[in-house]
């Protein structure tokens, strides 16, 4: 059986990294260097490390903070944020990321992911989506770029499907409604984008507890269930999490 993962999101902003609840009210959390290298110590699975600010200024990576993140960390490395040419996906694997989170620019221009899964391999291109709750798509969930602030008239099912058919090898999938609320993944979401493509779903927004992330590996046939507020608070460690999971009979690296 395929093991599930544990994957720590850290959002940066300005090289420091930040949390907020429903992408506003943005804290200043800690220095995303030290953050990795302590979950990294702590064994967590993959990390993922999102500029959530660089698509809506209009810039590409910060390389050199992916460098010294990059270099604290011998797991798989994921960075999103700004990332909007072949070259941009290049210069931020040579930084040391093991694969690129395409979100806002892959809805401006889906070409990218075709293009960049040609050139790197599907394992190297993640979609990244941010979703909310929308009676008015056929989904009931709607599209939105730029952190979460401009809504798209793209159907989060039909663009799922669209993008793996582009070549994206994994989802990310954000819950807007979930963010930062630690009231428990969005559930009906996750399962509905796992079962609509053939490709790992990342559960993401929402995560509080142990429950949480069992209900969305199990209920929501997530490959993952990617935490922040949880670890980032102190409340729990990475190998608590883990413990307490397989406990549960869920497959984890312990």
């Amino acid at each position: 059986m395929l093991k599930k993962r544990i994957i720590i999101c850290l959002d940066v902003k300005d090289g420091r990294t930040t949390k907020g609840i429903k992408f506003q009210n943005n804290k200043d959390i800690g220095d995303p260097v030290e953050m990795a290298a302590e979950y990294y110590r702590q064994g967590v699975d993959e990390l993922v490390f999102y500029d959530i600010m660089a698509s809506a200024h209009g810039r590409g990576p910060i390389l050199k903070l992916i460098e010294k993140v990059a270099a604290q960390v011998f797991i798989p490395f994921c960075v999103g944020g700004g990332i909007g040419t072949i070259d941009d996906i290049r210069s931020t694997i040579l930084a040391g990321a093991e694969k690129v989170s395409l979100n806002s620019q892959a809805v401006k221009n889906p070409s990218l992911i075709k293009e960049g899964a040609r050139v790197f391999g599907n394992q190297c291109i993640a979609l990244g989506m941010d979703a909310a709750k929308d009676d008015s798509m056929p989904s009931g969930y709607r599209i939105y770029i730029n952190g979460g602030r401009i809504a798209t008239e793209l159907d989060a099912r039909e663009w799922a499907q669209k993008a793996v058919s582009l070549g994206a090898g994994e989802i990310v999938l954000n819950s807007i409604d979930a963010d930062g609320t630690k009231a428990g993944y969005e559930v009906n979401l996750t399962r509905m984008i796992a079962e609509s493509v053939e490709v790992p779903v990342i559960a993401s927004g929402g995560g509080g507890a142990v429950d949480h992330i069992k209900e969305v590996l199990t209920e929501g046939k997530a490959a993952a269930a990617l935490i922040a507020t949880m670890v980032h608070s102190g409340e729990y460690t990475v190998p608590k999490i883990k413990k307490e999971l397989a406990k549960c009979g869920i497959p984890m690296r312990i």
